[in-house]
């Protein structure tokens, strides 16, 4: 939508919004978002940010579920599907062990 705007400023926002039956509404409400985030938004980079730590604080081995675990015991109120959104927003996953098998007594 802005870069119909921007590739012909001579245009005009309203006749554009006119032609792609957008109300101007939702566009000027869509600019404003852009400028100011939401609430939600701001408390998520905040949120990033400290699931981050917690990441780097654990090696990159804790995955969501310690995570939360450990944001619970600093006291940060978060539900375990928003940690696992932003941890996949911001690329971060756990570590998978791999269980090496000892061969059974008397099989050498």
């Amino acid at each position: 939508m802005t870069a119909l705007v921007e590739e012909h400023p001579h245009l005009g926002v309203e006749p554009v919004l006119r032609e792609l039956h957008i109300p101007s509404s939702t566009y000027y409400r869509w600019c404003q978002g852009q400028k100011q985030p939401c609430e939600r938004r701001r408390r998520d980079i905040e949120l990033t940010a400290q699931i981050r730590q917690a990441h780097a604080d654990s090696g990159g081995i804790y995955g969501s579920p310690r995570v939360h675990a450990v944001l619970r015991r600093e006291g940060i109120r978060v539900g375990r599907k928003r940690i696992e959104r932003l941890m996949r927003q911001a690329g971060l996953a756990g570590t998978h062990s791999v269980l090496t098998s000892k061969p059974a007594r008397g099989q050498n």
